[in-house]
């Protein structure tokens, strides 16, 4: 009976081992999952080799066009939707919130389809979460960014997101003094509060529109778990949708208690990461050449912080991203970007943290 005790013993600690074997594998191979969310996505990418999604059933025949002239509390301007929308010249709702915009970031390049830099990112270059806020970056940092999208070392992770591939096309057909000028302008505007982060268990029922998460209004309102994620609304869905008001904010909804974990990876020495602060500042506004992280998108973070660990970003600042971030789970990315969106740029009212 001893004998078979044993045996049963010994085969029960490889069915452990194996147990924990599998499970460690089933980890690693879901981290190279890109998380959807963060790329504006609801659900995760096909696999590869699965036959391409089915073909989107023909546009219809376009409306008239609309010109109803839109306004905004606080601006002297008003637009058309097409006026807001135009790819080489769209509406600067405030121009006494910014310097004078090289050509580049208010009309683009046509003949070189180089869309206008104020379209996705703003004249402020806040930005919005589906492509990045540029304003307050290093010069130097914002130019070697351009160089590596130029040189097909910055890609994305997820192959369905689209506007990373545009910002490539748009890199290439740059001259250097458009990005130096690009670079500048953004560069002399300070990043200032932009989002505000709620810790909650639930988050609005939204639909993606163009990579953004929007809160879904009227009879399909309501509730669903956060779960494993960080969704980050306009506060005003028609003032950033159709609009594209660069006063009206966003709201990140981050998993209850994940702003105190991501303080504790950020700021603690531990065997896990780096204290970010030893590059980005001790403020987490940047030093020297190296970009501020305080205030900024949680999606934008998470994306990078994925996209290198993945080899997806490459470039001569990424080579010291990688040891910082090749230990990193999917929760601590959502930690981390939760705690750094809840920083206070300075120049700005306190961030909210609410419940």
């Amino acid at each position: 009976m001893r004998k078979v005790a044993t045996v049963l013993t010994i085969a029960l600690v490889f069915v452990i081992a194996a147990g924990v074997l599998v499970a460690q594998q089933s980890n690693r191979a879901s981290n190279n999952v890109p998380p959807s969310w963060a790329y504006g996505f609801a659900t995760p990418p096909p696999p590869p080799g699965a036959p391409a999604p089915a073909a989107a059933p023909p546009a219809a025949a376009p409306a008239a066009p609309d010109t109803t002239q839109h306004k905004l509390p606080g601006s002297n301007q008003s637009f058309t939707l097409a006026q807001i929308r135009d790819g080489f010249g769209p509406a600067d709702w405030f121009p006494e919130d910014h310097p004078a915009m090289p050509d580049i970031v208010a009309h683009g390049r046509r003949e070189a389809m180089i869309n206008a830099c104020s379209l996705c990112h703003y004249p402020n270059g806040k930005g919005r979460p589906e492509n990045a806020g540029v304003s307050g970056l290093p010069e130097s940092y914002f130019i070697q960014t351009m160089m590596d999208f130029k040189n097909g070392l910055r890609k994305s992770t997820d192959a369905r997101k689209g506007n990373t591939n545009r910002m490539a096309g748009f890199a290439k057909a740059m001259t250097d003094e458009e990005i130096r000028a690009t670079a500048k302008y953004f560069g002399s505007m300070k990043w200032t509060p932009w989002i505000r982060v709620v810790e909650t268990d639930t988050v609005p029922k939204t639909k993606i529109n163009a990579g953004m998460f929007m809160a879904l209004e009227g009879a399909e309102a309501g509730k669903e778990p956060i779960g494993q994620r960080i969704i980050e609304v306009p506060e005003k869905n028609e003032d950033t949708e159709n609009l594209r008001n660069p006063h009206s904010g966003f709201i990140a909804y981050v998993p209850q208690g994940a702003i105190k974990k991501g303080q504790s990876l950020v700021t603690a020495a531990s065997n896990k990461t780096t204290q970010c602060g030893v590059c980005h500042g001790a403020d987490l506004e940047g030093l020297g050449p190296v970009p501020g992280l305080a205030g900024r998108s949680p999606s934008y973070v998470v994306r990078q912080l994925f996209d290198m660990q993945q080899a997806s970003r490459k470039g001569e600042w990424t080579s010291l991203m990688k040891p910082v971030v090749e230990k990193l789970s999917a929760d601590d990315m959502i930690n981390i970007a939760a705690y750094l969106a809840s920083r206070t740029p300075a120049g700005g009212a306190q961030s909210r943290a609410a419940k």
